[in-house]
């Protein structure tokens, strides 16, 4: 079976940033926190949600747990960015390369400003989307503040 051009950008960008976790292919799709959780066995919270946000124009990639939602006014207020809003389908693709469902923290095209969930801290393994919607992969918080180059934050 080829790779999707998509999970062979994800897996080469983890492998350049020196990441531990290989990208695990799932029978099936797994467009949320839970149905993620479901299939790999943890608790929703271990569940890395890559959220791509309109950031004044600009892409802002949010890294929450799946136990989470954004406060958006919150996070724009502390991180300095005028009006914080989802994106559209178009906007992520345009920015990521990838589908909301399976936007992974890394693979872009470019690089995108990225905070993270202080909360996922409290998990030794975090699961992150792998570039589609049936692929994720192992890693560590810590792991994600240093290959997304992310700042840490409390989302809610």
């Amino acid at each position: 079976m080829s790779t999707h051009p998509n999970v062979q950008r994800v897996a080469d960008a983890l492998a350049a940033a020196g990441a531990t976790g290989e990208i695990r292919i799932l029978d099936e799709a797994v467009p949320t926190a839970a149905a993620a959780a479901a299939e790999l066995g943890c608790e929703v919270g271990a569940i890395a949600n890559s959220l791509i946000f309109d950031g004044d124009g600009s892409p802002v990639l949010i890294l929450t747990s799946g136990a989470h939602r954004v406060d958006t006014v919150k996070v724009a207020t502390e991180h300095g960015i005028g009006k914080l809003r989802r994106a559209t389908p178009e906007f992520v693709k345009e920015h990521t390369g990838q589908s909301i469902g399976g936007v992974a923290p890394v693979g872009h095209p470019a690089p995108v400003r990225t905070l993270v969930d202080t909360m996922l801290e409290e998990y030794a393994e975090v699961w992150a989307a792998g570039g589609i919607p049936h692929s994720v992969f192992p890693t560590t918080y810590k792991e994600l503040l240093r290959i997304t180059n992310g700042t840490p934050i409390a989302v809610n």
